[in-house]
């Protein structure tokens, strides 16, 4: 087994841990350990709110959560040996649940508070929660419904240099100063309130976190893609732009649906991950891997081939504008067509709409070229049901 190299105790916030992790992006963040390329190890990693959610049926903590706080990550590891301009070669050797914690949950979070996909339809919170056993969940939430996981971390990246992380935050200010007062916000600026930022203590401690980038949106340096696929087995060529990399990992999901469209989308969950790290040096020019991640997904996932699609196009819902080649306003016409149906199988719309979040469904844009209106499907495996879910 891969040697443990990050402990953590789930009944401790993240700042109170023997190796604390971090919940921001800084190229300052002390290294919580260091490896040779070639090496395997195990992390620990918390549930991305640090502990926020209870395994109960009260949606209150998922409306009341802070989000300052997250996400909590696992790291970061130094890699001897990478530089700036190298390829870090990252292997997803193995993910599961800790015993004994052997559930997760999904949220919708409210419009106040960082909102969804859908949360001009759905702006109140609720919550689910999902039991495992082995590579099944359920869900006493959302009944009628059983499917495999695909186990996978919703966050893996790398530490950005000074000038880029000056980047993010320039641009992200541009355009969060275009509607200030838009609900939900249209970026999250550095913030220090509830920072969690490894040993960094004093004068240092203060100035990194009133720099450092949030973690929730996914950026150059990879961070939280949200990538259903990018599982176990799993191989990532991350661009380096620090000595050692500094790699990062948490935000763990049981199972997602392509997009995450809840917010709090997949089936999150406190659990361990084995990974594997190695250099390619001088990889970014040699390959034109300058700026984001390129992974290899791995041979495991679940064996549905039976699907019901459902189609949006880029005309808006509510008012009926046409929209040119809008893709992500084709995609949620797909869920919501998709959740319309669900409600005559005897769902409410937000036990639909956490099926889309949790369930392996396929997200597709299938067309980008017919003007004015493109194409999006979601792709629901009908073998996840209890019963046949086809029109009859």
């Amino acid at each position: 087994m891969p040697k443990m190299m990050f402990r953590l105790d789930l009944s401790k916030p993240m700042e109170e841990q023997a190796h604390p992790g971090h919940n921001r992006w800084h190229p300052d963040i002390p290294a919580a350990f260091s490896v040779e390329p070639g090496t395997a190890f195990r992390m620990d990693c918390k549930d991305w709110t640090d502990g926020q959610i209870s395994n109960n049926d009260d949606p209150s903590d998922i409306r009341d959560v802070n989000l300052s706080r997250v996400h909590v990550l696992s790291g970061p590891v130094y890699v001897n040996g990478a530089e700036p301009g190298d390829l870090l070669v990252v292997d997803i050797l193995d993910i599961g649940a800790f015993q004994g914690e052997e559930w997760g949950f999904n949220g919708i979070f409210s419009k106040e508070n960082g909102g969804s996909f859908l949360t001009d339809h759905y702006p109140e919170a609720a919550k689910s929660i999902w039991d495992f056993e082995g590579i099944y969940t359920t869900s006493r939430h959302v009944p009628g419904v059983k499917f495999a996981g695909v186990i996978h971390p919703g966050l893996i990246g790398v530490a950005p240099s000074m000038e880029l992380l000056n980047k993010w935050n320039e641009r992200e200010k541009a355009l969060l100063e275009t509607d200030p007062d838009r609900v939900p916000t249209l970026a999250n600026l550095p913030n220090p309130e509830r920072a969690v930022l490894g040993t960094l203590k004093g004068a240092e401690f203060d100035r990194v976190a009133k720099e450092g980038a949030r973690t929730v949106p996914p950026r150059e340096n990879g961070g939280n893609c949200d990538i259903k696929n990018l599982s176990k087995g799993s191989r990532i060529f991350f661009p380096v732009f620090v000595d050692g990399a500094k790699l990062s990992v948490g935000d763990l999901h049981f199972s997602q649906g392509d997009g995450e469209i809840t917010f709090c989308g997949g089936i999150e969950m406190a659990g361990w991950i084995d990974l594997k790290v190695d250099v390619i040096k001088g990889g970014m020019e040699k390959y034109n891997i300058t700026e984001n991640p390129v992974f290899k997904p791995g041979p495991v996932e679940p064996n549905y081939n039976d699907f019901l699609v459902f189609e949006g196009i880029s005309v808006d819902e509510k008012s009926g504008k046409q929209h040119y080649l809008d893709a992500t306003l084709a995609y949620r016409r797909a869920c919501l067509n998709a959740i319309e149906y669900m409600k005559t199988l005897g769902y409410t719309g937000e036990q639909a709409y956490m099926i889309l979040s949790t369930a392996p469904i396929e997200g597709r844009i299938n067309g980008i070229v017919d003007i004015p209106n493109a194409c999006c499907t979601v792709a629901i495996p009908t073998q996840i049901f209890d019963k046949n879910i086809l029109p009859k």
